[in-house]
């Protein structure tokens, strides 16, 4: 059952802030403020009641339509039991990246039913497909947007197109074709072009953006504020000092940030955390435009093992959850997501490397002396299983002797 019916009203643009009605076909940015060089994206707005006492359920178990008042209207039949990932203490952790044992909590996404935590973002974003009787789903994806797409739309009963990269591992392939999806691997430059053309010509609905700056659809970004609800809740109705998240397009960052914020301004929470963005330092757009003091900023796509969160032109949504939080973008090396990978391995989490580009960011955070008010939650947002280098290491063989 829904903890209460939506309170969702409309949609406002983040940049100019006009407002629209509550329309799922509004995925390529502000109509008022559009043009060819900057697309604003939409954010959902809510008739909030003065008090939330009431708005939450008592638990972080799984199923999104707990938080049914805060989220657009939901099409229940749709879930999978996403939602309701473990905050596991991780004392090792802390020791490691130079933190107090006790400051340290790793929220696993792995446990999502495909095994990241775009299955938040597809259950909203298939739901608004469906209120409009779309035809099929389009994603353009490296995997877990993908997987989590064709999943979401196999349930809803939807044909899915997934574009992947040329380079796509076969495993994730395999894990995108299960979903009954047609999978079509093509070359990056083309596929926004392709997904635009499908949405033109045959009425598809896009789950991810396709605009020359990054929007997307409007309802996605809202199931990531159920991360920040459960860890309210996992942590005694109290706010972490920060919160460190692999970032790309940063719809997970703000959607975070958004629920952290709505907790504090319902009177929930005492406060709301410091977001941080970690970006591979091989490209790390967001943290070019902060740096530059601009809305967007573009990089080259310069090679990285964090393929999932590997951008080349930051999102308008990436820098007001910075701005809004006072936080920061950090940069990490590859070799620092492998330690960070590495040392998540040691205490039972495996982890792909954009995941795991969360740890590497606080550790590089600390030891550039960043110091925070409250316990620190590392987002870990998808399984090792999505890792290109999947299958490269192979275990000795030998004859069976004890010996």
């Amino acid at each position: 059952m829904s903890n209460g019916e939506s309170l969702a009203t409309g949609l406002r643009c983040l940049s100019c802030g006009e407002s629209f009605p509550l329309d799922p076909n509004l995925f390529e940015g502000c109509p008022s403020c559009r043009t060819d060089e900057f697309q604003a994206p939409l954010d959902v707005i809510y008739a909030y009641p003065a008090n939330g006492q009431g708005l939450l359920p008592d638990a972080a178990l799984p199923g999104l339509a707990r938080y049914g008042a805060l989220l657009p209207p939901l099409m229940e039949k749709l879930s999978l039991g996403e939602g309701g990932t473990p905050l596991v203490p991780a004392p090792e952790l802390a020791s490691w990246a130079g933190l107090r044992k006790e400051d340290l909590f790793v929220k696993d996404e792995s446990r999502n039913p495909t095994w990241s935590h775009k299955d938040r973002f597809a259950y909203q974003a298939i739901g608004g497909a469906m209120q409009i009787n779309a035809p099929a789903i389009a994603v353009s994806s490296t995997g877990n947007h993908g997987a989590a797409t064709a999943a979401y739309a196999a349930k809803a009963g939807l044909h899915c197109v997934v574009l992947a990269p040329l380079d796509c591992p076969t495993a994730v392939q395999s894990f995108m074709l299960a979903y009954g999806a047609t999978v079509l691997r093509v070359r990056e430059e083309a596929r926004w072009t392709l997904i635009a053309e499908g949405v033109k010509r045959c009425g598809w609905y896009p789950a991810s953006t396709f605009t020359p700056t990054p929007t997307g659809p409007p309802y996605g970004a809202e199931g990531y504020k159920t991360i920040a609800y459960e860890i309210w809740l996992q942590t005694g109705n109290q706010a972490p000092g920060a919160i460190f998240v692999p970032t790309g397009y940063a719809e997970l960052l703000f959607g975070v940030w958004k629920g952290f914020r709505e907790l504090r301004d319902l009177g929930l929470a005492e406060s709301a955390p410091v977001m941080v963005a970690c970006e591979p330092a091989a490209r790390a757009p967001l943290r070019q435009a902060l740096a530059e003091g601009v809305s967007l900023a573009s990089v080259p796509p310069n090679p990285t093992i964090a393929y999932s969160i590997a951008v080349t032109i930051n999102s308008y949504r990436g820098v007001l959850a910075l701005q809004e939080s006072g936080g920061f973008a950090v940069a990490v090396t590859d070799q620092e997501m492998r330690e960070a990978q590495a040392a998540l391995g040691r205490v039972g989490h495996w982890a792909e490397a954009s995941a795991a580009a969360s740890l590497a960011g606080l550790r590089r955070a600390l030891a550039d002396g960043f110091q925070s008010e409250g316990p620190i939650v590392c987002l870990s947002t998808s399984s090792g299983f999505k890792d290109r280098a999947l299958g490269e290491a192979a275990a000795p063989q030998t004859e069976p002797t004890w010996d």
